[in-house]
């Protein structure tokens, strides 16, 4: 029976207590407000989890890449929201065998992507194409609303498509923004004689005001499932509600305010998302992560009462779990009696 003592660091923790609140706790507030929910699988990368999160409720799953949505086909998982633009004869192919095995729905932003799938599917198993729009993110997303109903028909003319709604990946902290945006988009639609069946957001640091955009019919948060340092920065969550935690282990205390742990950018990520440092230890809250080179992670202790010795074992919660899933070939489980399962990362590296 596998336990914490046998986990060589660097290594990823997953409190499957929490894991399972966080999923129960999102689900609840969708399902009171009547909301559909749609999770991103792109952080935790495990068929066995989004399984659970249909168990619980969800409408289906949606995947950023189109390897990530054919394992979680292969788990059989068959609703599945692809909300990247598959672009190219190689990848079309594929995207039309995935359909033939899945109810299958796919984002565009462009006239030229929209071709392409028109170019593949046909009336007798059309398509489902939403409209991306950037909402204030400043990533793909066709700007205006008058771009978006552009789109929208040219969709809904294509024989071998079907207008599916609007997406968005809204800027974090703005949803307010996105609402007046999409809101207007609707209209313009709607007068134009289009029907906007869906309306599909996502964002895990504003999921809980989910409700308050009206025109919102479907969400789809990710990180939420772990939580990390960057939610609870954003006020999603608390340190006790992130289930992710990394591993590591004292492996050099070269100064009185220096210590070096066997994590680094290959473990934790390079990522700060504009916090100090490159996670928290909540065993000694005063140490900053200060640095990272690839296999060592550099921690500033002077500000510490107490401070780590060579040998010690520490666990952190990075500053962005979705990131750090992806390092990992493995994860690894712990129940409330101390026994750990060791997972493999079905769909991680998966960059097609």
């Amino acid at each position: 029976m596998l336990t914490l003592d046998d986990i060589e660091t660097p290594a990823v923790l997953l409190d499957r207590e929490r894991v399972e609140r966080n999923l129960q706790k999102a689900q609840a507030y969708a399902d009171s407000h009547g909301l559909k929910l749609r999770p991103h699988i792109k952080t935790h990368k495990l068929p066995h989890l989004a399984a659970r999160q249909v168990e619980l409720g969800a409408c289906g799953i949606t995947c950023q890449k189109l390897g990530e949505a054919e394992i979680m086909a292969d788990a059989g998982l068959s609703d599945i929201l692809l909300t990247f633009n598959i672009v190219g004869p190689a990848k079309l192919r594929r995207l039309k065998a995935l359909a033939e095995r899945v109810t299958l729905a796919v984002t565009a932003d462009s006239a030229a992507t929209i071709d392409g799938y028109a170019g593949t599917f046909r009336a007798e198993a059309p398509l489902t194409v939403f409209v991306e729009c950037d909402t204030g993110m400043g990533r793909c997303g066709v700007p205006t609303a008058d771009e978006a109903l552009a789109l929208a028909q040219r969709i809904d003319a294509a024989e071998g498509l079907h207008f599916g709604g609007l997406m968005t990946f809204p800027a974090a902290g703005k949803p307010d923004e996105a609402a007046r945006w999409l809101d207007e988009a609707c209209r313009k639609l709607k007068t134009a004689g289009l029907d906007v069946p869906v309306v599909t957001s996502g964002g895990t640091p504003d999921m809980w005001r989910a409700h308050e955009a009206e025109v919102v019919t479907e969400y789809r948060p990710g990180t939420y499932i772990y939580m990390d340092r960057s939610q609870v920065a954003r006020d999603a969550c608390t340190f006790d509600e992130c289930a992710l935690h990394v591993l590591a282990t004292v492996v050099s205390a070269p100064t009185p305010d220096r210590v070096v742990l066997d994590a680094g950018s290959k473990t934790l990520s390079s990522d700060t998302l504009g916090l100090e440092g490159f996670g928290f230890i909540p065993a000694y809250p005063e140490a900053r992560i200060a640095s990272l080179s690839e296999e060592h992670g550099v921690v500033d202790v002077s500000a510490c009462e107490r401070r780590p010795a060579i040998g010690d074992r520490i666990e952190i919660v990075p500053n962005h779990a979705c990131v750090v899933t992806n390092l990992f070939d493995e994860v690894h489980f712990v129940g409330s009696n101390g026994h750990v399962e060791r997972v493999r990362v079905a769909a991680r590296g998966r960059v097609d």
